[in-house]
């Protein structure tokens, strides 16, 4: 049983409500104009838990509480501090929210943290949202909604219902659920199958239970007893709650609260992310297109927010309205992916960026970063296989995943690996090359070694070198034997050895079954390695160690064996072939396990029927 602590912190719904479903909003507004009064009076509950929040009468940190919507949806809120110490802690509870409420005051209209707030959500390219006009008792509502829904028109979240309502006397309340049906409706609905990014936005422990972390739950499925990765670890879940009950599974969107097994409080806190295992790329270096002031505005240090993490990054502009982020921490991003660029110094948003590759190039070269300004110009931060594999050339399943990159449906090129088609077709050709420039190079080495074409093809597995092989045409005869891509039949053989080979001929024309000796091997310039090539190549075939004969010796042989008595002897066999018995034994032993003879049990031998 999960204890009653966790209540506040967002589970699967009694089974009434499943079909209605979960949304989450997050509330925005500056300071004191009723966001947490709204939602307490929506909701029935205190928003703001911790006592020093209650005795300033501002929400300091992040606040949640949940309701009952007309339709029988349920709908969560993630109440946000509005003082303007506390915008970290604001952005920490918009990042992972699909919807906003947007609060303004009808006594003190539009407000700078009205402003800065409308600017993070812009920033963040959140789309649905709604204005709620509060304390419609003590003003005119209309000037405020006027001037909120002027300024929100001009951002992401574009033209927005407005309702007027006065928390402390309820009037309008009915209208608010009303509008947030609507709102609730029109979310676009997440993904259940999706690779789970919890950001944790609270981290805290709970007597007998262990760590619980808590966020929002945008996409994908949490279950007790799931592995998630929590940086270089994996944590086991021990047990979930949404909405103040126990469950089994949470599906986005969700509140939701995780107890993990075994793990230290201090391991985990606000900005950490739990995990799919795999499913993720920690990168402490980005490009991104922004959205906002002009990149050769920026400072050259800004902090980004995304989810409900905060880290310091340094700025190198590399166009118009890209630019390059070195993270002090690395973090779990993927092409995409919209955060937001903050001057805290100046109190100021200096825009949305948008994740362009969280997996980019060095920039060594003179040069390099204003080709990567050009080829950024071509990205739009929606992931493409055939375009990062055309940008690439290579990457594993498992890295396009990681990416956020749906998997191409054609095959691997090898294991889990996959190609950009006109590179994979460049690396066919440039093999061949590099075959037969180590060939002329090193015309006695039986091939070119496979590690040696994956370095000087610059490939990162030797795995793909033999999937090129296999690949080529058929006119084309490499294959891969012993670590070594070779030719087929050989190749050609360098001069001096065609020179002895020919010399040799002479020798085979009068006794073909006559194997010259070392001495005669040597004299002629056939080493152990000249004749390893001449075998290779097929001009000459090799009985034994030292023993060789011209290519059709072998079948010559048999027929002049078919036609001396059978069975035969090694001795009559020796005599109707002219050689000496250093040649016999061997060459018949060969034929035997060929199975072109059959040996007796005295000995004497038989031509097998053709």
């Amino acid at each position: 049983m999960i204890p009653s602590a966790w209540l506040g912190h967002a589970s699967i719904l009694p089974r009434r409500w499943q079909s209605c479903g979960v949304h989450v909003v997050a509330t925005a507004g500056h300071v004191d104009h009723g966001k947490s009064t709204l939602v307490r009076a929506l909701t029935g509950m205190e928003p703001d838990r911790w006592a020093e929040e209650r005795r300033r009468g501002m929400t300091i940190d992040l606040g949640y509480a949940w309701t009952d919507l007309p339709s029988g949806a349920t709908l969560a809120f993630v109440d946000v501090p509005g003082h303007e110490r506390f915008v970290p802690n604001m952005l920490a509870g918009i990042g992972p929210v699909p919807a906003a409420m947007l609060v303004v005051g009808a006594d003190e209209g539009w407000m700078p943290q009205s402003a800065e707030h409308l600017a993070a959500l812009d920033a963040l390219g959140v789309t649905h949202g709604l204005l709620v006009v509060t304390r419609s008792d003590l003003a005119d509502p209309a000037t405020a909604i006027r001037q909120a829904q002027e300024r929100i028109a001009k951002t992401s979240l574009g033209t927005v219902e407005a309702v007027a309502v006065s928390g402390a006397t309820g009037a309008g309340l009915d209208d608010l659920r009303a509008a947030l049906d609507r709102l609730a409706a029109a979310l676009p609905p997440a993904d259940p199958d999706a690779p789970v990014r919890l950001w944790v936005d609270r981290a805290f422990t709970i007597s007998g239970s262990g760590t619980v972390v808590t966020g929002t739950l945008g996409a994908g499925t949490l279950r007790a007893g799931d592995t998630l990765a929590l940086g270089d670890r994996d944590v086991r879940v021990k047990g979930l709650q949404s909405l103040g009950r126990p469950a089994e599974r949470v599906a986005a969107v969700a509140r939701v609260a995780v107890n993990l097994r075994n793990l230290p409080k201090d391991a985990v806190g606000r900005g950490d992310a739990l995990l799919t295992p795999g499913a993720f790329r920690h990168t402490d270096l980005v490009d991104v297109r922004v959205h906002g002031d002009p990149v050769a505005d920026l400072p050259a240090t800004l902090v980004l927010h995304i989810g409900s993490a905060a880290v310091a990054v340094t700025v190198r502009p590399l166009g118009k309205d890209t630019a390059r982020l070195r993270l002090q921490r690395a973090l779990p991003l993927r092409i995409g992916d919209r955060a937001l660029l903050r001057d805290p110094g100046r109190h100021h948003v200096s825009g949305g960026v948008t994740v362009l590759d969280p997996l980019p190039p060095a920039l060594r070269r003179r040069g390099a970063a204003a080709a990567r300004a050009t080829d950024l110009a071509t990205m739009d931060g929606r992931p493409d296989a055939a375009g990062e594999l055309r940008r690439r050339g290579l990457l594993t399943g498992a890295e396009l995943r990681s990416l956020g990159v749906p998997v191409p449906a054609a095959a691997p090129v090898a294991g889990d690996w996959h190609a950009d088609p006109e590179l994979w077709a460049r690396l066919g050709a440039r093999l061949v090359e590099a075959v037969d420039r180590y060939a002329a190079a090193h015309p006695l080495e039986p091939g070119i070694p496979l590690e040696a074409l994956r370095r000087g093809l610059d490939l990162p597995d030797r795995t793909l070198v033999e999937a090129l092989v296999s690949g080529l045409p058929e006119a084309t005869p490499l294959t891969t034997r012993g670590g070594r891509v070779v030719r087929r039949g050989g190749g050609v053989l360098p001069a001096p050895i065609r020179d002895a080979l020919d010399e040799l001929t002479g020798d085979f024309s009068a006794r073909p079954f006559h194997a010259p000796d070392a001495d005669r091997l040597r004299s002629i310039g056939l080493g152990p390695r000249e004749l390893a090539a001449a075998v290779r190549a097929g001009a000459l075939v090799k009985i034994a160690d030292g023993i060789v004969l011209p290519p059709n010796s072998v079948a010559r042989a048999v027929e002049v064996l078919r036609g001396i008595p059978q069975p035969f002897t090694l001795s009559a066999a020796r005599q109707a072939l002219d050689t000496t018995r250093r040649v016999a034994v061997p060459l018949l032993e060969l034929l035997d396990r060929r199975g072109v003879t059959v040996r007796a049990a005295d000995d004497r031998r038989s031509v097998a029927a053709a």
